[in-house]
């Protein structure tokens, strides 16, 4: 069986977890985990985070009602970055957007390439 303490932490016990619309392979976010986090993600399949701002666990659209559920969970080849391939219902930034990554750099210029969800 899976151990989440197998993972690779940074010194203050998280690791990255890249969030990807499992359907159209987009790119939806990036936050922390922390082994934790890692299993009741697995145990529940709600994605869970951990909120470096708040110290505490954060359940991916339990106040907004976007939720992330887990469709299935990767580890990268040194074990220290996770992909969470996932079912996102409504946006995933707090911004209300579809992706946190909204911005691209052209031509040498920062533009906002997606607008929010109406």
């Amino acid at each position: 069986m899976f151990d989440p303490l197998s993972l690779k932490y940074d010194a203050a016990g998280l690791i990255p977890a890249i969030a990807q619309d499992a359907g159209t392979g987009e790119v939806l976010m990036m936050a922390w985990m922390n082994a934790d986090a890692v299993a009741r993600t697995l145990e529940t399949g709600r994605v869970t985070y951990w909120s470096r701002s708040r110290q505490a666990f954060w359940v991916k659209g339990e106040s907004s009602g976007h939720v992330q559920a887990l469709v299935e969970m990767r580890l990268d080849c040194d074990r220290d970055c996770l992909l969470l391939r996932v079912d996102q219902t409504g946006p995933a930034c707090h911004t209300n957007r579809r992706s946190c990554f909204y911005r691209a750099v052209r031509d040498g210029a920062e533009v906002e390439i997606m607008a929010p969800m109406g």
